[in-house]
Parts: structure tokens; C-alpha cells; sequence
């Protein structure tokens, strides 16, 4: 691995990955970035490595289908009140995306009948939902039960 000295005007140059990823999501794509020297993906995209330290990472696309690991549901303390004021049926959960890593995510369409009924199932495949907040698109997943 060899050293770079960023110099000041490559760092104001970089891209903003902040705007790609919400863009994408917008557009029904999710953004991620892969490390051009391990190759360990990085979602949400980040512009150095976690895995490896490396410096430099790559565009990619997520298909957005994985599994849920595990999940729980959401008392008074931890609801989420934009989900809350649309009456939507939601879990918490740890989704691994198919490509690799895992994240903390929104699990749409699962009651408490439906989380008893897959608690003792998990992993279980799941699929994006790209949701319309309003101001911005967002990244949930429901149960994939094709």
C-alpha cells in the first residue's frame, strides 16, 4: 500500500457522496462504495475503507435483497413518530444485504401476529422499499415472500 499526500485542493474536490446516495435512493438505486484494495463493500458509502484502512473506494450498486438476522419492535421510547403518524407496521432489524455488509434498518408490513410467526425462522429474505418521505426517498426493506 503506498502512501498519498492529499494536498488541499484535492480535498475540497472530492465528490460528495452524501448526494449520490440520496439521489440514488430517489431513483430506486442503492449507491455503496467498494475498496479498490480488499474489496469489502462499504454501505452506507464511505470514501476510505473500515475494513482495511485503505484510502481509496469505488462506486457500486446494491441489488437490496439480503436477510434479516434479527429484529425487535418498537416501544414509546424508540418509535419512530414519522412511521408512527402514517400507522405503518414496522420493525426494527439487522438486515445483511446479499453483497455483504449489514446494516440497522426499517422492516415494513410486520405486526406482532407476523414477527411471531418468523421469529423462530431467521434468517428470512428481504427486499428494498424505496419510501417517499416527503422531503426525501429513504431505504427500508419488507418480508420477501415470493
Amino acid at each position: 500500500m503506498s502512501t498519498q499526500t492529499i494536498s488541499t485542493i484535492d480535498f475540497w474536490n472530492r465528490e460528495h457522496i452524501v448526494e449520490k446516495f440520496w439521489n440514488g435512493l430517489k431513483d430506486g438505486v442503492i449507491y455503496a462504495r467498494k475498496c479498490t484494495e480488499c474489496g469489502a463493500i462499504e454501505f452506507p458509502p464511505h470514501l476510505a475503507c473500515n475494513t482495511c484502512g485503505y484510502h481509496e473506494t469505488e462506486w457500486t450498486t446494491l441489488k437490496g435483497t439480503g436477510v434479516l438476522k434479527s429484529f425487535v419492535f418498537t416501544g414509546i421510547l424508540n418509535a419512530r413518530m414519522e412511521l408512527e403518524d402514517r400507522n405503518l407496521k414496522y420493525v426494527c432489524g439487522e438486515v445483511q444485504f446479499d453483497e455483504g455488509p449489514s446494516i440497522n434498518a426499517i422492516i415494513l408490513g410486520i405486526n406482532k401476529r407476523k414477527g411471531r410467526e418468523i421469529e423462530n425462522k431467521l434468517p428470512v429474505r428481504v427486499k428494498p422499499v424505496f419510501y417517499d418521505m416527503g422531503r426525501y426517498t429513504t431505504l427500508f426493506f419488507e418480508l420477501d415472500e415470493e
